[in-house]
């Protein structure tokens, strides 16, 4: 057996980011930048108002309340033809470019409008920039927004359509064929035959890969003979960036997949010293990473979480690969296995009272036993050999967002 840390050095090394190319602003989120981005435009582009009211000199309303002469009223995307002289103010709305001669806003609240004898009354005293927004306040040319490793988001690609980015140049989204091998697999909702079992590695794998950020292909079920799982894996390779597949990577005699893989390209089969998960495969069709994943149910997404998912952010040019990893209580008592293995329990939390948050083992938590994977937030870190107790700390991997 080897180390999950020595897979996880493999696959890494072998795997490089994508291209990148220039993405449409509209279809970049979620994309990871592959050069930084500079500000070319000021933002705000001219000093505007943040407030409903009235635009005025801040030197007339010293002696507040005063009354100033209204001489015209500026909404958003219009613009004042006239500046503003000494006595007068202007109506504003909020987002309207400030005329000319004026320094200062007062909000509406604080002013009583006539409008019969286009007059306002300004109730207070206000300062030279008040409810100003600043020409370039925010952004100024040659500005960084965006660092090149970015991965794109709601408030980066509206910094960056404020400026007037159309396009960003970015690492495409992987195309993730995903494939179930095996003669006893079915997914047509028909009743069983004796010795047939449910599909449900498919449908995992490919929520798993949409939620990762890539493009979720589905290859659908290839049966144990060697020419479909060739025709299968050949055609994959092709079409896709990547291929994630369940099944047929362990030692059976029955299992072809080692067969026709080992033709097609360069493999590594593994096995690796944690529990579910031991069996893996890696290797390259051509250029093409395929990841052989095992077929038991919980075993196939712990594989995939641990070791496919952060290649395959990899390949999307991410940097920040991994689930993040935190400190918890335990309610239960974990592990205590001497076998060798890592072994990574299925549990849920939440905060007790103190904000610590607490996690406890759910039922049934073999490898085929997939309700506890469903319901949990996490997965608790147990080594080989140690026992973890109601009340220890123990380290855990989230799995969503529940606990982050």
């Amino acid at each position: 057996m080897i180390f999950l840390e020595d897979a996880h050095d493999y696959l890494l090394n072998k795997i490089r980011p994508l291209e990148a190319l220039p993405v449409p602003l509209s279809e970049a989120a979620g994309l990871v930048l592959s050069e930084t981005a500079h500000a070319l435009e000021l933002v705000p582009p001219f000093a505007n108002t943040a407030m409903d009211g009235f635009a005025v000199r801040a030197a007339d309303t010293v002696n507040a309340p005063v009354t100033l002469k209204v001489t015209g009223a500026i909404a958003a995307g219009d613009y004042a033809s006239k500046s503003l002289a000494t006595g007068q103010a202007m109506q504003i709305m909020t987002g309207a470019p400030l005329p000319p001669g004026a320094d200062a806003v007062v909000m509406v609240e604080r002013t009583n409008f006539d409008p019969l004898k286009q007059e306002v009354e300004v109730q207070i005293t206000v300062a030279e920039g008040n409810h100003v927004r600043q020409a370039g306040e925010d952004v100024r040319p040659g500005d960084q927004l965006c660092a090149a490793g970015t991965l794109l988001g709601a408030g980066h690609l509206g910094v960056l359509a404020s400026v007037g980015f159309d396009t960003v140049r970015a690492f495409r989204r992987p195309r993730v064929g995903v494939i179930s091998t095996g003669d006893e697999l079915v997914d047509d909702g028909a009743p069983l035959k004796l010795g047939q079992i449910r599909d449900s590695n498919r449908r995992t794998l490919l929520t798993l890969v949409a939620e990762s950020g890539m493009v979720p292909l589905d290859l659908g079920i290839i049966r144990d003979n060697e020419a479909d799982l060739t025709r299968a894996f050949s055609n994959a390779a092709e079409s896709c960036d990547a291929i994630v597949s369940s099944g047929g990577v362990s030692m059976g005699e029955f299992d072809f997949v080692k067969v026709v893989l080992d033709r097609l390209g360069e493999m590594r089969w593994m096995q690796i010293a944690i529990k579910p998960a031991k069996p893996f495969a890696f290797g390259l069709i051509g250029q093409t990473p395929v990841f052989g994943l095992p077929g038991n149910p919980v075993s196939s997404m712990v594989s995939y979480e641990l070791l496919a998912r952060p290649a395959l952010l990899k390949m999307a040019g991410q940097q920040c690969i991994h689930r993040p990893r935190r400190l918890a209580v335990s309610r239960d008592t974990l592990g205590g296995h001497d076998d060798g293995k890592t072994h990574f329990l299925r549990v849920c939390g939440k905060p007790d009272e103190t904000g610590r948050w607490r996690v406890g083992k759910l039922g049934g938590q073999g490898s085929h036993q997939l309700t506890a994977m469903a319901q949990a937030d996490a997965l608790a870190v147990v080594p080989a050999g140690q026992e973890i107790t109601p009340g220890d700390e123990v380290e855990i991997i989230l799995l969503g967002t529940v606990m982050q």
